[in-house]
């Protein structure tokens, strides 16, 4: 009889481990999943602010144009003035998108991670799955199998980020050339 119940208990602890463990795996699962979706919404909202930093800045250059064409007063002598304006308005511009885009990378790394940890997880648990369920025994599972570090995208991930910033500011530094000249043609030609 004291076999029986110490088999029972084997048993019932057995079950108990393999449910608690499938639990844990299934949380850690849903949890980057949220921070997936979660990061994915924070991206989102900081394209949209980036998207409204450069209708208000063309906005703002287009209304610099306009006053620099119509205007019968300015002359060569003042083309200092919409250019010192138009550089001014182009750092700030810089400033703001290259904090945007610092958001905008940040979360897009932190969204892969979460995306990494979730594939290794549900990866696992599928394994595990498929496993018990050809026969194998749950014992011969090991504690390492159940643990889930989390993951990190190889360097070469970081060239995608590079390459974004390099078209942002080299369209940022073209559409400077291009006012600070014709600027210089309205007024002085």
């Amino acid at each position: 009889m004291a076999d029986y119940e110490n088999h029972h208990h084997h048993q019932q602890q057995q079950v108990v481990s393999r449910d608690t463990a499938f639990q844990a795996l299934n949380t850690i699962i849903q949890l980057h999943f949220e921070k997936t979706l979660e990061k994915k919404r924070a991206i989102d909202l900081q394209k949209k602010e980036l998207h409204k930093l450069f209708q208000l800045f063309f906005i703002f250059l287009s209304l610099v144009f306009m006053a620099q064409s119509q205007s019968p007063r300015l002359q060569c002598r003042h083309c200092w003035i919409p250019i010192t304006l138009l550089s001014m308005a182009h750092l700030i511009f810089y400033v703001s998108v290259a904090q945007t885009l610092r958001c905008i990378n940040g979360f897009k790394y932190q969204r892969r991670c979460h995306k990494l940890t979730l594939g290794l997880a549900t990866e696992k648990l599928r394994d595990m799955k498929m496993r018990l369920s050809s026969g194998g025994d749950f014992d011969a599972i090991g504690d390492e199998e159940f643990e889930i570090h989390y993951q990190e995208p190889p360097e070469s991930y970081f060239g995608k980020f590079k390459r974004n910033w390099a078209l942002h500011f080299g369209f940022l530094i073209l559409i400077y050339g291009f006012m600070i000249s014709s600027s210089v043609v309205l007024l002085c030609f």
